[in-house]
This record gives structure tokens, C-alpha cells and sequence, in this order.
């Protein structure tokens, strides 16, 4: 599968001090975009599913992005098993394979209900793929 992919404009609210993106601002950049992937991937399902919550991030910084960077921001589910996933998340300067940061996060699948864990689907192993 293609990785899926958005475009974000560096602005002055994602800026910390030191003046260039702060690191808490590229993990909900990695939140937001595994949700938008993962709503993409439903969007025509009609079945329920159940909840996707993190259960770690390591994320790697190799260069500064700043006030005014158009960032390419690219996804994909590398595995699934058992009720988790490791999905991958870069960072790149856009129009360019300048890579800026990257994170690789596992999720847990969970009950909607009762919040518990669960088995990932084979449904769900077929959209990934």
C-alpha cells in the first residue's frame, strides 16, 4: 500500500522557543495523521470497529523545521499482530527527500465498549496491506 500523505505549513503556533517546530507539536501532527489514515481506510465501511490508542512513541529528529517549512508528512501500518500495530510516520521537507523526523508508535486495539483489548480483525490486516 501507498504511504498516505498530508502537507502541513510550519506557522508560529507550532514554533517553541528556540524557534523551530516543538517536539510535542510533531507528536500530534503523528496522532493526527494515523487518525485521518485510519478514517480514509473506513470511510465506506458500514461495520463497527473498535478503538486505536497509543502505547508508545520513539520518535527520531534530524534536522529543524521552521516558521514558514512545508512539510510532506508520510504514514504507514509497517505491522500488525495480535491486538497491536507499529505504524510509521516521516517527516519530510516537501518537494524533497530531506528528512526532518520520524516516529514509529505502536497502538493498541481496544473494545469500544469496554475499553479492553482486542485481537486486531482480519478485516483490519487487509486494509493495511
Amino acid at each position: 500500500m501507498e504511504p498516505f500523505e498530508q502537507t502541513i505549513e510550519v506557522t508560529e503556533a507550532h514554533l517553541d522557543e528556540l524557534l523551530h517546530v516543538n517536539n510535542v507539536q510533531y507528536l500530534q501532527w503523528v496522532q493526527d495523521i494515523a487518525g485521518a489514515h485510519w478514517q480514509s481506510l473506513i470511510a465506506d465501511k458500514t461495520e463497527a470497529f473498535g478503538l486505536w490508542v497509543v502505547r508508545s512513541h520513539h520518535i527520531e529528529y534530524k534536522r529543524q523545521a521552521k516558521l514558514g517549512d512545508s512539510l510532506r508528512v508520510a504514514t504507514h501500518v509497517e505491522l500488525t499482530a495480535g491486538f497491536m500495530s507499529e505504524r510509521k510516520v516521516r517527516f519530510y521537507l516537501a518537494d524533497s527527500t530531506s528528512l526532518v523526523a520520524q516516529c514509529s508508535t505502536q497502538w493498541c486495539y481496544l473494545d469500544p465498549t469496554t475499553q479492553k483489548l482486542l485481537r486486531i480483525p482480519e478485516a483490519i490486516h487487509h486494509l493495511f496491506a
